[in-house]
Order: structure tokens, then sequence, then C-alpha cells
């Protein structure tokens, strides 16, 4: 079951989109538990009750709270870097309001079928990926963290450290062991450093820097695989 969210000030467009998502799940056999919002403040409230939305369709241009206030509340307030926003708008004016926000597509109005349709499969594509659990020891104790969560990996001697954006994790390890069982959207940076490509706000030649703040260092013996990887990936 995958929980969607639409919210738009326009009743036609809510009801369009939920049609087109209806559609799509039918015929890719997806189960799909759709929820209305015409407000950004009516979808703020529902986030601030504990309850949780897989992909939110996302008008800009909201009355009072904007798109992109709400956005930036999902990311920076609930810390919520797994929800699989689409920004919609009537101008394709937005790319670099909406970059810090991490959306995953941004859709023009007039809206159609096949566009709604190909962000759908690549949201439950992102959402599968996100799945996928990292594994480790600490003491007597294992843990099992998504690794849509994971940020970075950092090592300090002997322990790694994995950094989330809600809490940091330290164990026993080697990362030329760990990278091995990571997904594609990691990468090596450094030999202190893998960095989940998910949260890089920004890239040079040597360094990135991270949607939290964090800027790490690429190794000289690292920056043209690291390059090559992220320019491939844009």
């Amino acid at each position: 079951m995958y929980h969607i969210g639409i919210c738009d000030d326009g009743i036609n467009i809510c009801s369009s989109i939920e049609n087109m998502l209806l559609q799509c799940g039918g015929e890719k056999n997806l189960q799909l538990d759709i929820n209305i919002w015409y407000t950004g403040e009516g979808l703020k409230d529902y986030l601030e009750q504990g309850n949780h939305l897989d992909i939110l369709f996302l008008d800009i241009e909201l009355f009072r709270m904007t798109g992109i206030e709400v956005g930036d509340y999902i990311r920076n307030q609930l810390d919520d870097m797994g929800m699989q926003i689409i920004y919609i708008s009537g101008k394709a004016s937005y790319a670099q309001q909406l970059f810090r926000t991490q959306p995953l597509d941004f859709l023009v109005k007039p809206i159609s079928q096949s566009r709604i349709r190909d962000v759908l499969e690549a949201a439950v594509r992102v959402l599968k990926k996100k799945n996928k659990r990292f594994e480790f020891r600490q003491g007597k104790d294992y843990y099992y963290i998504p690794m849509g969560d994971i940020v970075y990996f950092v090592s300090e001697g002997r322990k790694v450290k994995i950094v989330t954006m809600k809490e940091t994790y330290e164990f026993y390890g080697r990362l030329k062991e760990i990278a091995k069982e990571l997904s594609e959207d990691f990468i090596v940076i450094h030999q202190s450093y893998i960095v989940n490509e998910e949260y890089i706000f920004r890239y040079t030649y040597e360094m990135v820097e991270l949607t939290d703040g964090t800027i790490l260092t690429i190794s000289p013996a690292n920056r043209k695989q690291v390059r090559e990887r992220i320019l491939r990936e844009k």
C-alpha cells in the first residue's frame, strides 16, 4: 500500500490527479490510499499528528502557506527525507527555490496521464530502494536502518559512524567492507567517507556539501570517479 497525498487549491486539479493515479494504480496493480487537501495548513496539521505519506503531489501556489513552505516543513521540521515530493505548478520558473527540499519531480499544469504514470513509477522505484536496510551490531544488539535514511558513513579509527538526519550510530567496522553491502546510491568519496548521493546538495571537484550543511572532502584518488558518477546521474 502506498499512501499518497494531493495538495492543491483547485478542486478540479485534485480530482483529475486522483483519477489519473487510480488509473495508473490499476494498470500496475498498485494499492493506493489517496488523501486530498486544498490548503497547506490542512496538510501540515495532518502531518503534525504523526501521519505519514509516501508520495505527495504538492502545488506551489497555495493561498497562504505555499507549497515551498510545506516542503521546507517536511524536510527541515519533520526531518522526513523519505517522502517523495512532486511539485505541481502553472509556471516553470521555480527550479532553484525547490532544490533544497529535494523534490522527486516538477510537473507543469496541465498535467498529462503519461506524466503522472512516469512520476508514479519513478516514486515507487525510489521507495522500494529506500526500504532496503543496512544491518550492524552494537555489543549484543543488532540494528536495521533503511538505507534511504543514511546520509553518510564516516570512519574514525576502528569505529564507523552512521549519520542519519535524526541520529548518529557507532559500531566497529571497516568502510571497505561496508561499501560492498550498500545500494548503488552510495559513493565512496574518501577512504574515510561514503556518502548517499540523494543527500548531496552541492558538488565541487574537491568536496561535497550535504543537505544538512555538512561539507566532506573528496580525496584526490577519488575525484575522477566521483565526478564521473555525479555527472552521469544528472
